[in-house]
């Protein structure tokens, strides 16, 4: 008797067309998040001493986020955010003017390449899949992960769900470690400890979140 080939759960060759390495040229919000986050401190008139106290950061992380010597997590810059009472969207990828957004597989913006809080290592590289939408409350990425070693956990306000499109990625919740395959995803309340990271060399997730 002839066995049936069994088709795997999920076109694999689409996610790898869709995915692929995520382009090593400079995207020019990298350096956008830090003056965005010194612009709307020195707008609201706080020192970085008083945004240091009420976000739990280092007053040398700060600076070093300012002055794009470090790329800030996503995590980071959504409790910057709050600090700072302005849209995480608008930290991110900036202000959009269009009610809604349709984004072709070669207009996706590589908007921040993340590092480590030491800004030795490069951990994550996002590229914005609707940062036109006027003020959305929800951000979609596809994320590059790269292994993180440091195991910085990110603790923020908000919502997350990741989907695996690529590769291995290792996700901590809390005091669990999750292997998570291509077509396996999670969702999670960020207030819960968490990292995302690759298991080895490189991954890549669609990740959404919401600021709440």
């Amino acid at each position: 008797m002839e066995t049936k080939k069994k088709k795997p759960h999920i076109n694999v060759d689409f996610f790898e067309d869709l995915t692929g390495d995520i382009s090593e040229s400079t995207p020019t919000g990298v350096e956008e998040i830090g003056k965005r986050i010194k612009t709307l401190r020195e707008e609201k008139g706080l020192s970085l001493d008083e945004l240091s106290n009420l976000t739990g950061f280092d007053v040398e992380l700060l600076s070093n986020i300012e002055t794009s010597k470090v790329q800030p997590q996503l995590g980071t810059v959504m409790k910057l955010s709050k600090a700072l009472d302005s849209a995480f969207s608008r930290l991110v990828s900036g202000v959009g003017d269009k009610m809604y957004a349709i984004t072709r597989k070669n207009e996706q913006k590589v908007v921040s390449r993340s590092t480590s809080q030491k800004g030795k290592k490069q951990v994550y590289t996002y590229k914005s899949l609707a940062p036109e939408v006027k003020g959305r409350h929800m951000e979609a990425f596809i994320v590059q992960l790269e292994e993180n070693p440091d195991l910085e956990i990110s603790v923020h306000n908000g919502e997350e769900f990741i989907y695996a499109l690529d590769g291995v990625v290792v996700l901590y919740l809390g005091e669990d470690k999750y292997y998570l395959e291509p077509g396996d995803s999670a969702y999670y309340l960020s207030t819960t400890p968490h990292l995302v990271a690759s298991k080895s060399g490189k991954a890549t997730i669609l990740a959404v979140l919401y600021e709440g």
